[in-house]
């Protein structure tokens, strides 16, 4: 089978796409390859016969048109993704998560693509006090960021009910591990922390997640590809609920940093307080998350640890002037 794996040099995508090859399938990576997009993501597979890469924008219709040729799925995980940065810079965010998303469907089912797989978030859903979202409530986003994600959401959905076009919606937790770019919190603590940096906690860092190690998260949208319902959405979480405060401890001990590196800053505008999913719907198709949080921080830890010449050559030049405003900046 043909995939055409977008974002595929991303965090999450480029494990798709290790995903995908595994199972014995032809992939196509198409990504712009913007800040977060990086080729070493995908360097050990870059040789497979089975790869090939095509650099281009999804919200461009002939590039879109060109990529989805000869497919029979198209998973979708190209996406502008730090609520951060969308604060100072929404439209960015509108033209890849929204137009983008709309672009690519419209060309895949121009083309005769089988089967459609959006990539989304659980931010989607807004903040929850109790419980968990399943995936029939309502979307409440708050951040120009979730906003976009359920922008495209409701793209993908409307055009399966306008034309009956095969789509399936993933929406993941916070997920972590290898190869995580580092604007993110397990990512910018675990490399501050190995550097004798100070690690910015948001507010009083009582802010909860639910955290899905990285290959968990891309066998769950997989399995979701595989065995989805057309128009169906599927939560993908980890089940791994804990405070901010809490993960930054747990990434101090695995270093061995002090935590007199712990530095509160000013909390994000809008900052949502807890999210949680109800991954019934998913489980109930035969997936389940394999990696043990423990297990899994360990691991991404001495990832990290052995791999500074993966991370210490992004964070310079432009990650470093916009960190220096986001986190440095913030008291």
């Amino acid at each position: 089978m043909k995939i055409l794996i977008t974002g595929g040099c991303g965090f999450i995508g480029s494990e798709v796409v290790r995903v995908a090859l595994a199972h014995g399938h032809e992939v196509i990576n198409l990504d712009l390859l913007t800040y977060a997009g990086n080729p070493d993501n995908v360097a050990d597979v870059a040789d497979d016969p089975r790869y090939s890469f095509i650099k281009g924008d999804i919200a461009d219709p002939a590039i879109a048109a060109t990529a989805v040729e000869g497919c029979e799925v198209v998973i979708n995980l190209a996406a502008e993704s730090h609520v951060d940065r969308s604060l100072h810079d929404p439209a960015a965010f509108i033209r890849t998560d929204v137009v983008g998303t709309a672009t690519l469907i419209m060309a895949s089912r121009a083309a005769g693509v089988r089967r459609f797989v959006q990539v989304s978030t659980d931010e989607v859903y807004g903040s929850i006090p109790t419980g968990a979202f399943t995936e029939t409530d309502p979307l409440q986003p708050s951040s120009p960021y979730s906003a976009s994600k359920a922008g495209g959401d409701l793209q993908a959905l409307a055009i399966h009910h306008t034309f009956g076009y095969d789509i399936v919606i993933t929406r993941g937790s916070n997920t972590y591990g290898p190869r995580q770019y580092p604007e993110k919190l397990i990512p910018l603590f675990i490399t501050n922390a190995l550097d004798g940096l100070p690690l910015p906690v948001y507010g009083d860092g009582q802010q909860i997640r639910d955290w899905i190690h990285v290959r968990d998260h891309a066998e769950g949208i997989w399995h979701a590809m595989e065995h989805g319902a057309a128009g169906a959405v599927y939560n993908v979480g980890g089940g791994n609920e804990w405070p901010n405060l809490e993960i930054t401890g747990r990434i101090l001990a695995h270093t061995g940093a002090s935590h007199d590196l712990i530095t509160y800053v000013a909390d994000r505008p809008g900052h949502d307080r807890r999210y949680a999913l109800d991954t019934a719907r998913l489980r109930g198709l035969g997936w389940a998350p394999q990696v043990a949080f423990d297990e899994g921080l360990a691991s991404t830890v001495e990832w990290y640890r052995g791999r500074r010449d993966w991370w210490e050559p992004i964070k310079s030049g432009e990650y470093a002037d916009w960190y220096a405003t986001n986190y440095a900046g913030r008291r």
